[in-house]
């Protein structure tokens, strides 16, 4: 056992459901529950946490019935065929030993449903800003066969095999409309005071209860603090925890705000375990009871302090699971961990707006029942060759023939960790990846995984890419981390890695000793005609990233994300005065493609940082002292600077792709090198993960892929 982590890796209970540790693997809507597969992939995302060392689970929502259901698609509990996949995967997670808990889910007035299916309802026709429709509001009849549906929920969740269920009261879905007097405008048994508006869901709790009885845990997700003015205040939340114990709660996971409010919760921005003081509050009303901490806890050396330096019993941790499945054992074992930086581009950007979900950090979720079946993305180069040669050797040495099947060890699902291993085999090839950015570390790490023998060659003096520039940006340390982790692994699994090391077009001889390269080199900033561009003062991105020396007056020319990540970092508090920052863009909308969960809360930021942001520019020019402009209105400008940032695109690195081609040896272009037109890192780490799952099956030569196994 590691030291430091004592606390956390000791047992935990939760009513009579004895836990391994104190860590929880939170609730997260997938977007493949649904799939019509016999849940075959739904458990084995499971069953490789499972195998990673989790204790409790916690399903993503599953509704409690078709009004509930929170977008199309979405699993109802009321479908026997949704009923039998669960059943499929809670008896596999049951039979590895895992415990899961299946969570009662009711979208309320969130719901998004289909343009044929139910009208979303709610305790009273207050209008949703997240699915932009106005409730029904519910009879009481209705009130009353809702907290129906929730006892036959929790009857299934039995009858299907799961260890717990999670009631979903949390985060401003259907029973946090009852509590709040913001959308609770009821004048009867359900609403018209606290007392009355809490009524709903100690209701609940009660009829979960009774449908399960004494024996099966229960555990109520409650929103400790909704973030929004007028809504639930803190003496109704201690007095609303403590009639959910009252009604049969065997633990309450404590969340903390709506889907609506203003208030950033779980964004790169917000620092980690920031809302751990609001737990601490439940815990106090409620005492012995177990209180789970959750929100923005993404490694267990902070769950450890947390569980040192408060009463709370548990700590909930939902993305982190999806970055390393192995997060427990490797952190058990100290081994370096896939650290979730926060991003939520693959996660909860998709699971807004139903989409399946991923994880840019570790493109392999969602694909764990066949992690060697991922198509390459769509737009790979065309002209990459299919076929190998002969297999050589970078020191000259022939390898015997390639066998007609590789040697696969499949290891038993244990918390060792690795579910599929491919051992070095005599057929192993030599593969060369040029360029040490987060798409050539992965695509590196994979084949490395699979037995193959990489080298990869990095023009940097360090391995990171474009994550060395984002993880200087306020909110953005953890992405070092990435970096941190692959490096590590290169390092465990053999992979040479060549620093400052160039490769180009006079390396043909050297490209010929290998059996397949990927070019993974990047890309380079694009620097538009600009008069006064070629002033001391004016830097392009990556310069500006790495130079402390930014001046007191900076104007940033761009509007994409890395324009607003510079204004960030130059606007970040320090020694001496604050930078005054101006964004200069040509549109109408600030960084168009960031995220949907992310964007508002880093534009609020600047906002709080005074960060100026003129649109519809045109007609700029640079001198010494300023940018001159025109702007959208038409008026003529200019904004003082003494430092000036192009960030106004990117253009692919893409030199040595001639040369790879000549040579003739296969390869694949990956991410920023092969195009810049939408590129984002999960696209990018993505396509470094399909590079190596195409050599696979280009090195078997039968089509069908060798199988990347090790959880990451």
């Amino acid at each position: 056992m590691t030291t430091g982590l004592e606390r956390v890796l000791r047992p935990g209970r939760i009513g009579r459901l004895a836990l391994p540790h104190r860590i929880v693997m939170g609730a997260m809507h997938l977007g493949w529950e649904n799939r019509d597969d016999d849940g075959r992939a739904l458990a084995a995302f499971y069953l490789a946490r499972v195998a990673g060392g989790a204790g409790l689970m916690v399903t993503g929502g599953a509704a409690v019935s078709a009004a509930g259901a929170d977008v199309p698609g979405f699993g109802v509990l009321d479908d026997a065929a949704f009923r039998d996949r669960l059943r499929r995967v809670a008896g596999e997670v049951g039979a590895a030993g895992g415990l899961l808990a299946l969570q009662l889910f009711h979208a309320g007035r969130y719901a998004r449903p289909a343009a044929d299916g139910p009208r979303p309802v709610a305790p009273s026709a207050v209008p949703s800003p997240i699915s932009r429709l106005t409730p029904d509001a519910l009879p009481a009849a209705g009130v009353a066969r809702i907290v129906e549906d929730f006892a036959r929920g929790a009857h299934h969740a039995r009858e299907l095999g799961f260890s717990a269920v999670e009631i979903m009261g949390s985060e401003g879905y259907l029973i946090d409309q009852f509590l709040s007097p913001l959308t609770n405008r009821r004048d009867d048994e359900w609403g018209g005071d606290p007392q009355r508006r809490m009524r709903f869901g100690v209701a609940v709790v009660r009829a979960v209860r009774a449908a399960v009885g004494a024996d099966f845990p229960v555990v109520m997700r409650m929103t400790g603090d909704d973030l929004l003015p007028g809504g639930t205040d803190r003496d109704t939340v201690a007095q609303y925890a403590r009639a959910l114990v009252a009604a049969g709660a065997d633990a309450l996971n404590v969340g903390v705000g709506w889907h609506e409010s203003p208030v950033p919760t779980v964004q790169a921005v917000v620092p980690p375990g920031h809302w751990v003081p609001v737990a601490s509050v439940v815990k106090a009303a409620v005492g012995g009871l177990p209180v789970l901490a959750s929100n923005r806890i993404n490694r267990l050396t902070q769950a450890e302090a947390i569980l040192a330096g408060t009463t709370l019993d548990l700590v909930s941790m939902a993305r982190p699971f999806l970055a390393d499945p192995a997060l427990v054992e490797r952190s058990r074992a100290g081994r370096p961990v896939n650290i979730c930086v926060a991003c939520n581009q693959a996660c909860i950007d998709r699971s807004l707006v139903g989409a399946v979900v991923s994880c840019m950090v570790n493109p392999l979720v969602g694909r764990e029942a066949d992690p060697g079946s991922g198509a390459a993305p769509a737009g790979t180069d065309p002209t990459a060759s299919a076929e190998l040669p002969a297999s050589t050797d970078p020191t000259g040495s022939a390898d015997p023939p390639m066998p007609a099947e590789p040697v696969i060890h499949v290891e038993p699902v244990t918390r060792a960790g690795p579910v599929v291993r491919v051992g070095a085999v005599a057929g192993s090839r030599a593969v060369a990846v040029v360029g040490a950015g987060p798409a050539g570390l992965r695509a590196a790490h994979d084949l490395a995984l699979a037995g193959h023998r990489v080298t990869v060659y990095e023009a940097d003096r360090e391995p990171g890419g474009q994550f060395r520039l984002a993880c200087r940006v306020p909110g953005k340390a953890d992405y070092a981390e990435t970096i941190r982790f692959l490096t590590a692994e290169l390092t465990r699994l053999g992979v040479v890695l060549h620093t400052g090391r160039p490769v180009a077009g006079a390396d043909e001889d050297l490209l010929r000793r290998y059996d397949g390269v990927i070019v993974a080199t990047g890309v380079v900033p694009r620097r538009p005609d600009l008069p006064g561009g070629a002033l001391p003062h004016v830097r392009d991105y990556g310069t500006a990233f790495t130079d402390d020396a930014l001046g007191r007056r900076v104007a940033v020319i761009g509007g994409g994300g890395i324009a607003v990540d510079l204004a960030h970092l130059a606007s970040e508090p320090g020694a001496g005065p604050p930078r005054q920052v101006t964004i200069l863009l040509r549109g109408d909308r600030l960084a168009p493609r960031m995220g949907r969960s992310t964007r508002w809360a880093v534009l609020a930021e600047l906002r709080r940082r005074q960060v100026t942001v003129v649109t519809g520019v045109r007609g700029l020019r640079v001198d010494p002292d300023a940018v001159h402009l025109v702007d959208g209105t038409g008026a003529a400008r200019s904004v003082p600077a003494d430092t000036v940032v192009v960030a106004a695109g990117q253009l692919p690195a893409d030199a040595l792709v001639r040369t790879v081609r000549r040579v003739g040896v296969w390869h694949r272009v990956v991410g920023g090198a092969r195009d810049t037109v939408g590129l984002d890192a999960v696209r990018a780490i993505a396509e470094g993960h399909a590079a190596a799952l195409a050599f696979q099956r280009a090195a078997r030569g039968t089509g069908r892929a060798l199988r990347v196994g090790e959880p990451a």
